[in-house]
């Protein structure tokens, strides 16, 4: 076996460099030729009237856009409703903005080797609060609507490994999910199809999802063919008959009224462990906050503009909403003003990619972050080569993708794993040179705006300006 793998490699090799040699080849001999053909085409761009020019679609693209003119060309081609996955490419407010301070001799740094502690209690006056190694959980992604039950079991699997959450999302109760994640967050979704007690008894903890940022609390649904068979029936949908998300959560009509008996019953049924809710983030966010917390939430996870969706339309996600470095700070301020920042849990996510971008959502007050598009990245790596380059990634995450059979999902569980370590171990960094040793100590004090807008936004004082200038 290790003679014929050896020999297979040997013959990749020689294929390679021939058909390297045999490219240079080409490239010498036709030089003429490509030269007389790059010579024509600059000749044509550089003379041919306008409006003959190829260069009129680069000019037209560089002020329109290519994405605006890839997606006019398809509501012309479909005349309905488009739906972009993996959220708006649009560059929203972000963490880009502020920067850290640096402890060197005001404050000292921490001595090399002294533990930085990045443990979290969410719900910590629940019966029984979940508590995880770090503060990043993997977002709401649904088994079925959405993702493929091998990359459900990866996700569970890799955020298992590194000691965190993962979220069931708000497609069916999947039982090898449940088997395969160490912490299940449930979603108890506006389907209605995760609200049966014994699925609900297996929770870690519950969020009632009221909304997200792209897609805001609109109904939407999947039609029964793009649905697995396995998802059809654990969804308990009838042939022909579409999976629908409805726009109100089902029973609630008043919510001020008809939540807290809703949280109340949740929370008896589970025997305790945290109830709390999901909404995207509006510029009615306190008010929402308000209702929550009569209800008596035990933490509330907020999905700021720049979040993504298998699919929603583009008007929603490059339109709606409130950027999440706003609504953090919005809902940190809100939580500490009625005096519930210690008890009620603040989950944040939408557009967080990086160990920076999530200590700096924890400093403008959040408990723990959440990921969804980049954990699927991390989770898939190289696996994508399956599908590119005639197709794109997602045809190898996606339920029915075409290379979603193909994945491994124990690569996948581990590349995911060393993601959420790896950004972990540079969290911990972040918080040494702050000279502090838990990320619970790190907050807005130790951040600092690079442009006045964020500065007056966030309360933040400019970076351009001596620490006891504050913006007016």
């Amino acid at each position: 076996m290790g003679n014929r793998k050896t020999g297979n490699t040997n013959l990749w090799k020689v294929a390679l460099g021939s058909a390297g040699l045999t490219c240079l080849g080409l490239w010498f001999f036709s030089r003429p030729l490509l030269n007389r053909l790059h010579d024509s085409f600059l000749k044509t761009v550089m003379t041919d009237p306008y409006a003959e020019n190829f260069w009129e679609f680069v000019s037209a693209a560089n002020r329109t856009g290519l994405q605006k003119i890839v997606e006019t060309n398809l509501r012309a081609q479909q005349g309905k409703l488009i739906q972009r996955p993996f959220g708006s490419p649009r560059r929203f407010p972000g963490t880009d903005g502020l920067v850290f301070n640096l402890a060197q001799l005001a404050r000292l740094p921490v001595e090399e080797g002294v533990p930085v502690d990045t443990k979290v209690t969410l719900g910590p006056r629940a019966a029984k609060p979940l508590n995880i190694s770090m503060p990043i959980i993997i977002s709401g992604m649904a088994y079925g609507l959405a993702l493929s039950e091998k990359t459900k079991i990866a996700l569970a699997r890799g955020a298992s490994l590194a000691g965190t959450a993962t979220n069931t999302g708000e497609g069916p109760f999947l039982p090898s999910e449940r088997q395969a994640a160490r912490h299940l967050i449930v979603q108890y979704n506006r389907g209605g199809w995760n609200h049966n007690p014994r699925i609900l008894k297996q929770a870690d903890m519950v969020e009632i999802q009221f909304g997200q940022a792209a897609i805001g609390g609109l109904g939407h649904s999947t039609n029964y063919g793009e649905i697995p068979t396995k998802g059809r029936r654990l969804l308990g949908i009838k042939p022909g008959q579409a999976a629908v998300t409805h726009a109100r959560m089902p029973g609630i009509k008043d919510p001020k009224k008809d939540l807290p008996p809703l949280v109340t019953r949740l929370r008896h049924l589970t025997g305790g462990v945290p109830i709390g809710a999901k909404i995207g983030a509006g510029n009615d966010l306190e008010k929402d906050l308000a209702i929550l917390l009569e209800a008596g939430v035990d933490f509330i996870a907020i999905d700021g503009a720049g979040a993504a969706s298998k699919g929603s339309p583009p008007i929603v996600q490059d339109d709606f909403g409130v950027p999440t470095v706003y609504a953090v700070n919005r809902a940190a301020t809100f939580l500490k003003k009625q005096g519930v920042k210690d008890r009620v849990s603040l989950i944040a996510g939408g557009g967080l990619v990086t160990p920076g971008d999530f200590l700096k959502i924890l400093a403008l007050g959040a408990d723990a972050v959440y990921i969804g598009t980049i954990a699927l990245f991390a989770l898939t790596h190289t696996q994508v080569l399956k599908a590119m380059p005639w197709e794109p990634p997602v045809q190898v995450v996606f339920a029915q993708g075409r290379y979603q059979d193909q994945l491994d999902e124990d690569r996948a569980a581990h590349n995911l794993a060393n993601f959420l370590w790896s950004c972990n171990a540079e969290i911990m960094e972040g918080v040494r040179a702050l000279g502090k040793k838990s990320v619970k100590q790190v907050d807005k004090s130790d951040l600092a705006a690079l442009d006045p807008i964020t500065a007056r936004a966030l309360g933040i004082p400019l970076a351009a300006r001596a620490r006891s200038c504050f913006p007016s």
